[in-house]
């Protein structure tokens, strides 16, 4: 582990990789117990100090951790990158692998988080070492971020900061594709109440579970309405899904109430307000056709879809260093939410970029591509670079 963590600190983007993912940093939210952020912020606030930035570690929520350093003069006239990952991982329950044995096999790195997302944190280290070596170094932001994995306190702290930049990559595992869209989510609370009564009682009982029922048949119109529009370029249509149903008491018993909550998968441009416009409008249809039905749609956690425009300097400039360094250009929308859209929301124009496929992602045994860390980390030494230059890419 010595020799890791000595290749580490010279800023090996494999080495950095490898003793990230030996450092326990599961999400306490997700799993009793989790480690936090604590000492792997403490192990990168090191490594950043000892290349010559300016470091703040944070504590964002109780024993929750931030790291924020600057690279040369952030306050001046010249364009800044901003390069971002999170430090927590989601649990290691049922695990097939050892998860924090960091071990390389088959060209893999092999544990929990290697590909979501320390192999990208490893990424943005070692382009940073390199940066920090350069004659004038700067400007540069690099934010590594506590609990991604849960409620993004972490990202929410940096954006309340008022921490921004002309330029984000989040690196996201995207298998080193360029990923400027993304969508967003609405969950969506649907509470039916009955009225309970002895199963023998039809006249005086109100089934709550039927009329949920009748309702999810019935947003069978809304479904094709959103396959039936015009598709996004990267992120194709808007969806949702019933995530979580639950009602009744007994068997013998009329339900008095049964809840669901629904989620949204939005695309750039659609509000809450349409969404909840979408999901009563076919409420209120039910309404007229079903006896005694009493219902009501409550609006839940909200996430923003985002999207930075193709010809922008950002996307254009990552498109240059992937031709520059052999890897192929690709553009492409990702499904999922990530923290990039705090940023975009903030003014700070991010996309994703990043090591690892998402497929492998929170598994029962992770693992990412050595090679691609170093690709990523050959990406985005140029990139910064030429965008520090100018934003021409």
């Amino acid at each position: 582990m010595k020799s890791i963590m000595d290749q580490a600190r010279k800023g090996d983007p494999v080495a950095l990789a490898q003793a990230l993912v030996s450092t326990p940093s599961v999400n306490p939210m997700l799993e009793e117990g989790g480690a936090g952020e604590a000492e792997v912020a403490e192990l990168t606030a090191g490594w950043l100090t000892e290349w010559g930035l300016a470091v703040e570690v944070s504590e964002v929520a109780p024993a929750r951790w931030n790291v924020l350093a600057h690279l040369g003069d952030v306050r001046g006239d010249g364009p800044v990158a901003l390069l971002n990952g999170h430090l927590d991982t989601v649990g290691v329950v049922g695990m097939s692998i050892p998860p924090f044995g960091g071990e390389l096999r088959d060209g893999r790195l092999w544990g929990r988080g290697s590909c979501d997302m320390k192999g990208g944190v490893a990424a943005i280290l070692a382009a940073t070492a390199r940066l920090a070596q350069d004659d004038h170094p700067g400007p540069l932001i690099v934010a590594l971020t506590a609990d991604e994995e849960h409620a993004s306190v972490g990202m929410e702290a940096l954006v309340r900061l008022g921490v921004g930049a002309d330029a984000a990559v989040v690196c996201e595992p995207t298998n080193l594709a360029i990923m400027p869209a993304h969508k967003g989510f609405i969950w969506v609370d649907a509470v039916f109440r009955g009225n309970a009564a002895h199963g023998s009682r039809p006249d005086v009982g109100v089934d709550a579970i039927d009329h949920a029922g009748r309702y999810l048949a019935s947003l069978g119109s809304l479904r094709k309405e959103l396959a039936a529009a015009d598709p996004h370029p990267l992120l194709d249509h808007g969806s949702f899904h019933a995530g979580t149903i639950s009602g009744g008491s007994a068997a013998s018993v009329y339900p008095a109430e049964c809840r669901l909550v629904l989620e949204r998968r939005t695309l750039p441009g659609e509000t809450p307000a349409r969404v909840m416009e979408e999901f009563q409008t076919v409420l209120d249809g039910l309404e007229r056709d079903v006896p005694r039905l009493d219902a009501e749609l409550v609006q839940g956690l909200t996430r923003p879809a985002t999207e930075v425009l193709e010809d922008s300097p950002l996307v254009q400039g990552l498109l240059s260093a992937c031709s520059a360094q052999d890897v192929e250009p690709v553009v492409e929308g990702m499904t999922a939410w990530v923290d990039a859209a705090f940023l975009n929301e903030a003014g700070t124009p991010a996309v994703c970029f990043g090591p690892g496929s998402i497929a492998q992602a929170h598994s029962a045994d992770e693992w990412i591509e050595a090679s691609a860390i170093t690709k990523c980390a050959d990406v985005l030494y140029p990139f910064v670079g030429d965008f520090q230059d100018g934003g021409e890419g």
